[in-house]
Protein backbone atom coordinates (compact mmCIF):
# COMPACT_ATOMS: atom_id res chain seq x y z
CA UNK A 1 0.00 0.00 0.00
CA UNK A 2 1.26 3.56 -0.77
CA UNK A 3 2.08 5.84 2.53
CA UNK A 4 -0.54 8.50 1.59
CA UNK A 5 -0.25 9.41 4.95
CA UNK A 6 2.85 11.58 6.47
CA UNK A 7 3.97 12.27 9.59
CA UNK A 8 2.05 15.34 11.11
CA UNK A 9 -0.97 14.55 8.69
CA UNK A 10 -4.69 16.09 10.45
CA UNK A 11 -6.44 11.95 9.44
CA UNK A 12 -9.76 11.31 9.17
CA UNK A 13 -10.24 7.44 10.83
CA UNK A 14 -13.04 5.78 8.78
CA UNK A 15 -13.39 2.30 10.16
CA UNK A 16 -13.22 1.03 13.72
CA UNK A 17 -14.15 2.19 17.38
CA UNK A 18 -13.04 5.51 16.54
CA UNK A 19 -15.02 5.97 13.09
CA UNK A 20 -15.80 9.89 12.43
CA UNK A 21 -12.64 11.07 14.86
CA UNK A 22 -9.98 13.43 13.93
CA UNK A 23 -6.18 13.35 15.15
CA UNK A 24 -2.93 14.35 14.27
CA UNK A 25 -0.61 11.47 13.01
CA UNK A 26 2.33 10.96 15.40
CA UNK A 27 4.10 8.09 13.71
CA UNK A 28 3.99 5.96 9.97
CA UNK A 29 4.99 2.34 10.33
CA UNK A 30 5.33 1.58 6.81
CA UNK A 31 6.76 -1.85 7.02
CA UNK A 32 3.23 -2.91 8.67
CA UNK A 33 1.10 -0.15 6.67
CA UNK A 34 -0.13 1.23 10.19
CA UNK A 35 -0.13 4.68 11.70
CA UNK A 36 -0.35 6.14 15.20
CA UNK A 37 -3.05 8.58 15.43
CA UNK A 38 -2.67 10.90 18.57
CA UNK A 39 -5.37 10.11 21.03
CA UNK A 40 -7.18 7.51 19.41
CA UNK A 41 -7.26 3.39 19.66
CA UNK A 42 -6.12 3.92 23.46
CA UNK A 43 -4.83 0.66 25.26
CA UNK A 44 -3.93 0.29 28.59
CA UNK A 45 0.08 -0.96 29.48
CA UNK A 46 1.05 -2.16 32.68
CA UNK A 47 4.55 -0.44 34.06
CA UNK A 48 7.43 -1.42 36.29
CA UNK A 49 8.19 1.40 38.64
CA UNK A 50 11.16 3.28 36.78
CA UNK A 51 12.68 6.94 37.86
CA UNK A 52 10.77 8.33 35.03
CA UNK A 53 7.25 6.67 36.50
CA UNK A 54 8.52 5.87 39.98
CA UNK A 55 4.44 4.69 40.88
CA UNK A 56 4.45 1.72 38.37
CA UNK A 57 1.00 0.67 37.26
CA UNK A 58 -1.01 1.00 34.45
CA UNK A 59 -0.99 4.29 31.18
CA UNK A 60 -2.55 4.70 28.42
CA UNK A 61 -0.71 4.64 25.04
CA UNK A 62 -1.75 4.94 21.34
CA UNK A 63 -2.25 1.85 19.51
CA UNK A 64 -1.40 2.04 15.48
CA UNK A 65 -4.34 1.61 13.08
CA UNK A 66 -4.23 0.12 9.85
CA UNK A 67 -3.32 3.35 7.16
CA UNK A 68 -6.48 2.07 5.34
CA UNK A 69 -8.46 2.99 7.67
CA UNK A 70 -7.59 6.78 7.81
CA UNK A 71 -7.73 9.63 5.57
CA UNK A 72 -6.21 12.92 5.32
CA UNK A 73 -8.27 15.93 5.57
CA UNK A 74 -8.38 18.75 2.90
CA UNK A 75 -8.64 22.54 4.35
CA UNK A 76 -11.59 23.20 1.82
CA UNK A 77 -14.44 20.48 3.16
CA UNK A 78 -12.25 19.56 6.28
CA UNK A 79 -13.25 15.71 5.95
CA UNK A 80 -11.24 13.03 4.65
CA UNK A 81 -10.27 12.60 0.90
CA UNK A 82 -8.54 10.11 -1.43
CA UNK A 83 -5.10 11.38 -2.40
CA UNK A 84 -4.15 11.55 -5.83
CA UNK A 85 -0.39 12.76 -6.81
CA UNK A 86 -0.25 16.20 -9.27
CA UNK A 87 3.48 16.84 -11.21
CA UNK A 88 4.06 20.52 -11.12
CA UNK A 89 5.71 22.38 -13.64
CA UNK A 90 9.43 22.14 -11.82
CA UNK A 91 8.88 18.47 -11.79
CA UNK A 92 8.10 18.21 -7.92
CA UNK A 93 5.39 16.33 -7.14
CA UNK A 94 2.47 17.41 -4.33
CA UNK A 95 -0.46 15.41 -2.87
CA UNK A 96 -4.16 16.43 -4.30
CA UNK A 97 -7.09 15.39 -2.38
CA UNK A 98 -9.99 14.07 -4.33
CA UNK A 99 -11.92 17.91 -4.66
CA UNK A 100 -8.52 18.98 -6.14
CA UNK A 101 -7.02 21.22 -3.24
CA UNK A 102 -3.44 20.78 -1.81
CA UNK A 103 -2.93 18.30 0.58
CA UNK A 104 1.20 19.11 1.75
CA UNK A 105 1.46 22.69 2.90
CA UNK A 106 4.52 24.61 2.15
CA UNK A 107 7.40 23.94 5.10
CA UNK A 108 10.03 26.44 6.03
CA UNK A 109 13.13 25.72 5.76
CA UNK A 110 15.51 24.51 8.91
CA UNK A 111 17.99 26.83 9.47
Amino acid sequence: MSPHIKKGDMVEIIAGDNKGATGRVLRVVPEKNKVVVQGHNMAKKHVRPSRRNPQGGRINVEQPIHISNVLPITSKSSRGSRVHYRINEDGSKSRVGADGTEIDKPRKAKR
